[in-house]
């Protein structure tokens, strides 16, 4: 998988930021819908004092069987027709329409009705289904006709007597206009209750007008006609209680509410007296009024909460009609939904005579404000991610042009037979790319060093080994043509000397192979290196008493961690190098001195210096300087020198060196004290 899709992928994980920021959307929600439901309370329950006082003399109604009183929101005119009537633009199933049969028979009479009230008069619509409509005959009064009754129970007064209750009949010799008859003596027109009596074909309707009675008044009717069987209506005697809206209470409540909240005060039974709602300050501007920017954002507001939406806990639909709510318990949560399918925050409240008021808040404003927030999250989450994946792409590119750069160096620089070609020019750049070019630039020189040796080596090799074969090879020819012993004697000793020169120059093949390989083996110990290198160059002065070797430095103190017997060996070669070189009666000083962290082991020798700069490190394998004098010598004593310096975590240098009036070469050798070493080893 090449490095860009490597990084790509990589780049996906960078996903989990929106992960990330709807968990945390989601825990904002749940904070401020605690938030609200907590303020909610607060709120409420100083509503539920403030209803609790504004109720106060109203009677506590609890039973199920009840005329309801809505607030008339257009002005009605009792004309028989019930288009100024709420919900009669949205079907006549959306009126707030009461029964006295819960599931009334399909196709058989049924009676239907619903009141209003604008704080000065009561308007009654009533609506007869699946009957028509019988018309009462002056001139045959003994026949069946619809005749509708109404009974009106005023308040118990202060003093607890009840007072007369006032009876009225409806009927109708035609469709049309109609007044109210008082059911007295005298049997007289009551004109303060008039209305209109229209035929619908498969039934008719009634409306009727009123003044309002005054509030815990009961009010029953019913369509009778000759005999009981045939009433429809409700409860004549006693009446129904009348349960109207507190306009007052009402207008209270609203001035306490904040945006987005409703408060309802309700009856035990679930009767609804007081219902207030915060007006919108903001309405919604119509969809063709919206520009597509607009639309769009809107779209994606509605997705966002519906996305928060699907996190929430579920609510518990609310038992409500237009003119009862059954509050009960609330669920746990708090979240309760409407019938049109709007969610709320609701809370109850207690008040005097069983009485409840409920105040909710809806969550459209919570979900608007965490739909925001979200689209806020994810936008800069995916700008994050957009920008950072382009940057991770493009740093990518640049990486794999890096790399293939390189590649294409490193192929150029060697052909398909291993020649070195040309060197890896130096990086400019300081990252791990431009260590590895410089490391391979490195490894390059290396080896081309290397391999400029290798084509030196068969050529020094076979001079080498020329001349003690050809030296083995005459002796033996002539060894087969003497005549004497003396002569067969001389060529053996010639062809025993030529074989001795190639043993010592397979041996010096062989010793630097020997020493890596018993790097593996060699245990380090803690020893004196003073005290090793004074002792071996005293070693060696008695070994050579044609050159002044001396040694210069303390004899004891000098702790390191190694191998002696390796040191010694080093040594060895650097003092037998320094006599190669160095004239009859000529000198070579072994120096030691601590310096800092590391000793310094010099060994000067007086005699020829070093070669100018030729490019080759006689550090290096089958490197040797001599002129003249290399034959049998193949150049390994400095290399095991460095090896072994390695070994101990030093470092070798050789220069040349000018003591006193006295010219010569210095080979160094910086060797790690004891606590040097430790730091070192792995």
């Amino acid at each position: 998988m090449s490095l860009k899709r490597q990084l790509f992928f990589a780049s996906l994980l960078m996903l989990l930021i929106p992960w990330a920021g709807l968990k945390f959307v989601l825990e904002l929600d749940s904070a401020l819908r605690q938030q609200a439901l907590q303020q909610l309370q607060e709120r409420g329950q100083r509503m539920a004092e403030l209803a609790g006082d504004g109720l106060l003399g109203q009677p506590v109604i609890r039973t199920a069987n009840a005329l309801y009183v809505s607030q008339a929101s257009n002005p009605i005119k009792p004309d028989g027709y019930a288009d100024d009537w709420a919900g009669y633009d949205h079907g006549d199933h959306q009126q707030n329409w009461q029964s006295a049969d819960t599931l009334p028979t399909p196709g058989q009479p049924h009676l239907r009705w619903q009141a209003a009230s604008d704080d000065r008069h009561l308007f009654l619509l009533v609506q007869m289904q699946n009957q028509t409509m019988r018309l009462y005959r002056q001139n045959s009064p003994d026949q069946p006709y619809d005749r509708f009754e109404l009974v009106l129970q005023p308040p118990v007064t202060d003093v607890g007597q009840p007072t007369a209750a006032q009876r009225w009949t409806v009927r109708t010799s035609a469709p049309g206009q109609v007044h109210a008859i008082r059911e007295d003596r005298q049997q007289t027109t009551d004109f303060r209750v008039h209305g209109a009596w229209r035929d619908r074909g498969s039934g008719w309707q009634l409306e009727l007008q009123l003044p309002l009675p005054p509030q815990g008044s009961f009010l029953g009717f019913r369509l009778a006609q000759d005999d009981e069987s045939t009433a429809h209506g409700t409860a004549i005697s006693p009446p129904p209680p009348l349960v109207q809206r507190h306009a007052g209470l009402e207008r209270t409540l609203t001035g306490q509410l904040s945006e987005g909240q409703q408060v309802t005060v309700t009856e035990p039974a679930g009767w609804i007296i007081a219902h207030a709602r915060h007006p919108d300050p903001h309405p919604g501007a119509d969809f063709d009024e919206l520009s597509p920017f607009q639309v769009l954002e809107q779209i994606t507001l509605n997705a966002l909460r519906a996305l928060i939406r699907l996190y929430q806990p579920e609510p518990a639909p609310l038992d409500e009609t237009d003119h009862r709510l059954i509050t009960g318990t609330l669920p746990e949560n708090r979240l309760v939904q409407h019938r049109n399918g709007s969610i709320w925050l609701a809370t109850e409240h207690t008040l005097f005579g069983d009485r409840s008021l409920v105040l909710q808040q809806s969550l459209d404003q919570l979900l608007t404000l965490s739909g925001s927030a979200l689209g806020s999250v994810l936008a800069r989450s995916l700008l994050i991610i957009l920008a950072l994946t382009l940057v991770l792409l493009g740093y990518a590119s640049w990486l794999s042009w890096r790399i293939a750069r390189l590649q294409r160096l490193v192929s150029t620089s060697v052909d398909e037979d291993g020649r070195i070609l040309s060197q890896i020019p130096p990086a400019r750049s300081r990252d791990e790319l431009g260590q590895l070019q410089q490391h391979f630039g490195q490894m390059v020189e290396r080896l081309q060093s290397y391999n400029r040796y290798l084509e030196s080596f068969s050529r020094r090799l076979s001079h080498e080994l020329k001349t003690p074969i050809a030296v083995v090879r005459s002796s033996l020819e002539n060894l087969g043509h003497s005549g004497s012993e003396q002569e067969r004697q001389q060529y053996l000793e010639r062809a025993s000397g030529a074989t001795e020169r190639l043993r010592r120059i397979l041996n010096s093949m062989s010793e630097a192979a020997r020493l890596e390989q018993s790097f593996d083996q060699a245990d380090k110990e803690r020893f004196d290196l003073a005290s090793v290198v004074s002792e071996a160059t005293a070693a060696y002065q008695q070994l050579d008493p044609d050159h002044q070797i001396r040694y210069l430095g303390p004899v004891a103190d000098c702790p390191v961690l190694g191998s002696p017997e390796m040191l010694v060996q080093m040594l060895d070669k650097l003092v037998d190098n320094a006599r190669d070189f160095t004239p009859k009666g000529g000198i070579i000083e072994v120096e030691l001195q601590p310096q800092g962290d590391r000793y310094q082991l010099t060994v000067f020798n007086q005699g020829s210096r070093l070669p100018g700069n030729t490019g080759v490190d006689i550090f290096s394998a089958f490197v040797s300087q001599r002129e003249g004098q290399s034959e049998g010598h193949l150049g390994q004593g400095l290399l095991i020198v460095r090896l072994i310096a390695d070994y101990h975590g030093g470092q070798v240098d050789a220069e040349n060196k000018r003591q006193g009036s006295i010219d010569g070469v210095c080979f160094k050798v910086m060797i790690p004290t004891t606590d040097a070493e430790s730091r070192i080893l792995p």
